[in-house]
């Protein structure tokens, strides 16, 4: 059900951006959409405290919270928070792990720019808990 509601809410947006692309003129200079057949959205829940393994994404990946707070770290780099509104981009091939904190609950929408995933080992506690 979930998904069936996703899907229909991406493409009810896709068809007012459509009506609205083809209104009066609204950009300066050339901007035209691009072809989205390589991209997959997902929203996932994550009780407190709860987190991926280690991984990484051929093409990179983009994460929105939606809800409550996620704690994400890149290999070699600090753990960071992020709250409701904020986002966080990982490049390709790069390491990392992403999840609610410890004491809030998480939605986060992930995109995906097509391309495989590559689960590594888990996140020790002392990773998770990491100075930020």
């Amino acid at each position: 059900m979930r998904r069936s509601t996703l899907i229909a809410s991406f493409a009810l947006i896709f068809a007012a951006t459509v009506a609205w692309t083809q209104t009066a003129p609204q950009f300066t200079g050339k901007s035209e959409t691009m072809d989205g057949k390589d991209l997959s959205a997902a929203r996932r829940h994550f009780e407190a405290g709860a987190r991926t393994y280690w991984h990484s994404h051929d093409n990179g990946q983009l994460l929105l919270v939606e809800k409550g707070r996620m704690r994400t770290q890149k290999r070699g780099q600090a753990v960071r928070e992020l709250g409701v509104g904020d986002s966080d981009y990982t490049p390709p091939n790069m390491q990392h792990w992403h999840g609610a904190t410890p004491g809030e609950e998480l939605v986060q929408i992930n995109v995906g720019f097509s391309g495989g995933t590559k689960w590594l080992e888990a996140v020790t506690d002392a990773e998770y808990n990491a100075k930020r």
